[in-house]
């Protein structure tokens, strides 16, 4: 299959892209390097040292023999977007190319603007060049378990059965989002399933949980194909801040009660997931929805599996529970339903005492490179303004963002030219 990833250097993308790659297809990245700006901004990086991504595929060809293809630019620029959808004629186009934090959508109003902005434009863009430039290509987005929310009744996988005053119909589930982020997903899945039955496009959301794990078959090959490893309090998921904090012998921070319970799953099951998905295509008019994860913690159960992790390492560690800076339930009922993809062969890969070794392991490894300042929150959902600690000397163009536009026109030109040669 020829399969585009958006999104393509991020921690996901590059998993999947190397997944895909080792197994034959033809594989292009599109990414701008956002992300890698938003350290910058934030002033917080990656424990893990990651290479540039010319380097990364360059490797990557080195060791497998596989190439990789590279289009830097931004899917918010329709004319660089359509060109690489022109070019590449994808079957498959796998959508991460989002700002995908809750709290960099909190810090105040600029960056939920810029959040819903970038995740709803882009999105729409895909959607128009897909249609006028590759109708039977199949998009798989990534959305997030967060739009449900925690309501007090099972979680479908993304569609539910109403019955009102005698009638009854099959209605997308409701939606009860966290963030202004987790907003612009939802209006996402609108967009996309508004599209696939006006236009009869094909596409498949996976509504993903929390994911954990640096390492897959592909990564593991060579040290510069390396993936991040976030621990910060804007972009780092619970489990790696728990385990950097247990290697600094800092107390494990759980928000609140810890009762807040999420779907979670391993990156080598995301990159399965969404091989599944590219190679069983949704119809033409179809939207479907996977949700994506494969086993259910709280916050503090896994503030306690950590612990204990730790403890076996001749570490002492305690659990401290502190404000919740986010408005959410911080107790409650939480059972979703995930079978769809099982179905279709996952095999998961459940979070087990070695895989919580190999975590504990890369903090203590990078143990003299953690920052403490990351690891309180800084960022309240209650306020309009947080101090989000921006680092001085960013690269940010006039409205305190990254520079994004000259990349992106830069790239689309090469695109361009490489079109009419």
């Amino acid at each position: 299959m020829k399969i585009v990833v958006l999104g393509g250097d991020g921690y996901c993308g590059w998993a999947t892209a190397l997944h895909l790659s080792a197994r034959g297809h033809s594989v292009s990245i599109v990414d701008n390097f956002l992300r890698r700006q938003w350290d910058h901004e934030l002033g917080a990086q990656t424990l893990t040292p990651i290479r540039h991504l010319t380097e990364r595929l360059r490797i990557w060809k080195d060791v497998t023999g596989h190439e990789i293809e590279q289009f830097v630019g931004d899917v918010c620029d329709y004319d660089f977007l359509s060109a690489v959808i022109q070019e590449t004629e994808p079957d498959a186009v796998i959508h991460f190319a989002e700002q995908r934090a809750a709290p960099y959508s909190m810090i105040d109003r600029k960056h939920a603007v810029f959040t819903q902005v970038n995740n709803v434009v882009g999105t729409l863009n895909l959607l128009f060049a897909i249609r006028e430039l590759a109708p039977d290509c199949h998009l798989v987005k990534l959305g997030t378990m967060g739009e449900y929310g925690t309501p007090n009744i099972d979680i479908e996988e993304g569609y539910i059965t109403i019955e009102h005053n005698g009638r009854s119909d099959v209605m997308p589930y409701p939606k009860q989002p966290g963030s202004f982020y987790h907003l612009s997903k939802v209006h996402d899945s609108h967009n996309i399933m508004f599209a696939c039955k006006v236009w009869k496009l094909r596409a498949t959301d996976l509504n993903q949980g929390i994911v954990y794990g640096t390492t897959t078959e592909e990564v593991a090959l060579h040290e510069g194909l390396i993936n991040r490893f976030d621990y910060d309090e804007v972009f780092g998921t619970v489990l790696n801040r728990f385990c950097v904090e247990a290697a600094i012998g800092h107390p494990l921070t759980v928000y609140g009660k810890g009762g807040q319970t999420r779907g979670f799953l391993d990156i080598r099951d995301t990159v399965r997931c969404i091989e599944i998905a590219c190679l069983n295509p949704a119809e033409r008019g179809e939207f479907r929805v996977f949700n994506q994860f494969t086993e259910r913690f709280s916050v503090l159960e896994i503030a306690q599996m950590v612990k204990a992790a730790a403890s076996k390492m001749g570490l002492e560690v305690s659990i401290g529970h502190i404000p919740d800076p986010r408005v959410e339930a911080e107790e409650h009922y939480y059972n979703a339903k995930n079978s769809k993809l099982i179905d279709l062969g996952l095999k998961p890969h459940f979070l087990s005492e070695s895989l919580l070794d190999s975590l504990m392991n890369i903090a203590l490894q990078y143990r003299d490179q953690i920052d403490t300042s990351l690891i309180p929150p800084h960022v309240d959902w209650r306020q309009t303004h947080n101090d989000h600690r921006e680092k001085e000397g960013a690269p940010a163009g006039s409205n305190g963002f990254p520079k994004r536009q000259v990349a992106s026109k830069a790239a689309s030109n090469r695109v361009k030219q490489r079109l009419e040669r």
